[in-house]
């Protein structure tokens, strides 16, 4: 077995060090790539009183840019991640391209594969943490580690994020 005490000790101490809104999500991509490895990663705030989702932090700014909104889509990812409460999985970007519309963007950031990992609060689905790889990269073993491993921290994060947002 792995062990990742070490890279959830760095997140552990950046958290406890951030100051700017972005500082805790940066040492959640780095824990994300130390522990089950990511190319593309995005946090997404959902806000279920107005049903829009908004891109909160981005590896990726120029293809992915945090800013607007987009409309919540009631279909099997919605049913998934928010009714379900589970991580959406996709291994290939034909899966990929079943759901999100900018597929072609995905293959050609070099990435074939995705997780969309809800985060939950108070019974509340807050957002989701979208780590991306090449195809057939998220195998059922980096599944379950994304689950046990980014699970609180991605929790941590998010609240960190807004508390500094606050604080701005």
């Amino acid at each position: 077995m792995t062990d990742f005490t070490g890279p959830l000790a760095t997140f552990d101490h950046a958290l406890s060090t951030a100051t700017t809104p972005d500082a805790p999500f940066d040492a959640l991509l780095k824990l994300t790539q130390e522990t089950i490895g990511v190319k593309l990663f995005t946090f997404m705030t959902a806000d279920m009183t107005t049903e829009l989702a908004q891109r909160s932090y981005t590896s990726h700014p120029e293809d992915y840019p945090v800013s607007g909104t987009k409309p919540i889509t009631y279909d099997r990812w919605f049913e998934t991640v928010h009714k379900d409460r589970q991580s959406f999985v996709a291994n290939t970007l034909a899966d990929i391209a079943s759901v999100f519309p900018d597929h072609e963007l995905i293959g050609r950031l070099g990435c074939g594969s995705v997780i969309n990992l809800p985060v939950v609060l108070g019974d509340t689905l807050v957002g989701t943490v979208n780590m991306l790889h090449e195809e057939h990269h998220y195998t059922p073993e980096r599944v379950a580690q994304a689950k046990a491993w980014l699970s609180v921290p991605a929790k941590a994060a998010y609240l960190a994020s807004r508390a500094l947002q606050a604080t701005a």
